[in-house]
């Protein structure tokens, strides 16, 4: 398993743009609380998952299976 930045460097650009301006809250939801706060609860919890490999919600990190 491996967690990656997003290879598209104008997504993280942008995404951790948001990050700074929220305060490290995820710039693509609404509410600020605690599960929100980046790296957030959704994508640590599909971390967790062995046969997850995808993006997180905001799409800044990549996870791989291998």
């Amino acid at each position: 398993m491996a967690i990656k930045f997003n290879p598209d460097e104008k997504v993280v650009k942008v995404i951790k743009e948001g990050l700074k301006k929220k305060n490290g809250y995820c710039p693509c939801r609404l509410e600020t609380i605690p599960e929100n706060k980046c790296m957030c609860k959704e994508f640590r919890e599909q971390i967790a998952d062995p046969n997850f490999e995808g993006f997180c919600h905001c799409r800044l990190y990549y996870k791989t299976k291998d």
